[in-house]
């Protein structure tokens, strides 16, 4: 607690031990129906109590200079805003190309000057007009991916959600889309992000990703034929 006043969690009714765990800590536990990341992150804000926010995901945790950044900046936050880079751990290896890193994420902030927004499943931090912001150093520590077929099973169920949401805002798909954007999503995270340079896992996670943008246009072109996906 020396880092935060105040722990708010919520949870969309888990099955897990996840209830169990907190409360065995000093949290403010709340369970909400899940009805988006965008929407149960928004309600999270709406839940705490002070106006200077830390968000993190369930996955995520603090390296020693990224706790001691924000230690510092309690007794005077003069920004509105703060940015600071995440860190993927993949399977045991942190991955610092492949378009992962840095990974620029704004997670500390004047909940009074900001809200979550974005495309689900993407979220992210909108800052109001005329606010300030300042990047602090250290890593916010993401653990992802405990296998490569727990990648593989998330980026369907990520495809879907983001299939949808682009179908719902006007975007289209095509044959010539299907095949040429996962061909130009691997070229750009291997060799222009440097994926080859995390070795076997960047090839892997290149790969993924690629993967990624095939399913997400073969399933809007689903969409565009009145396939149902789930």
């Amino acid at each position: 607690m020396d880092v935060v006043d105040e722990i708010v969690v919520i949870d969309s009714f888990s099955t897990d031990k996840t209830k169990e765990i907190c409360l065995q800590y000093k949290t403010k536990f709340i369970e909400n129906p899940f009805a988006g990341h965008i929407q149960q992150k928004n309600f999270a804000l709406s839940q705490t109590t002070h106006d200077i926010v830390l968000s993190l995901d369930a996955d995520e945790a603090l390296d020693d200079k990224l706790r001691e950044q924000i230690t510092a900046l309690k007794s005077n936050f003069t920004k509105d805003g703060y940015f600071f880079n995440r860190l993927t751990n993949y399977n045991g290896q942190w991955i610092y190309h492949c378009g992962w890193y840095p990974d620029k994420k704004l997670r500390l902030f004047n909940k009074h000057k900001a809200k979550w927004a974005g495309v689900n499943p993407h979220d992210i931090i909108e800052m109001s007009e005329g606010t300030s912001t300042q990047y602090i150093s250290g890593n916010l520590l993401h653990y992802s991916y405990d296998s490569i077929t727990d990648h593989i099973n998330q980026t369907n169920k990520f495809t879907t959600i983001a299939a949808k949401e682009a179908y719902n805002r006007g975007v289209r798909s095509s044959v010539f889309k299907i095949v040429s954007r996962p061909i130009l999503k691997f070229f750009k995270d291997y060799f222009l992000k440097r994926g080859f340079l995390d070795g076997r896992y960047g090839f892997i996670i290149c790969c993924i990703n690629s993967l990624s943008a095939l399913l997400k246009f073969s399933k809007i072109y689903d969409l565009q034929t009145q396939r149902r996906i789930d």
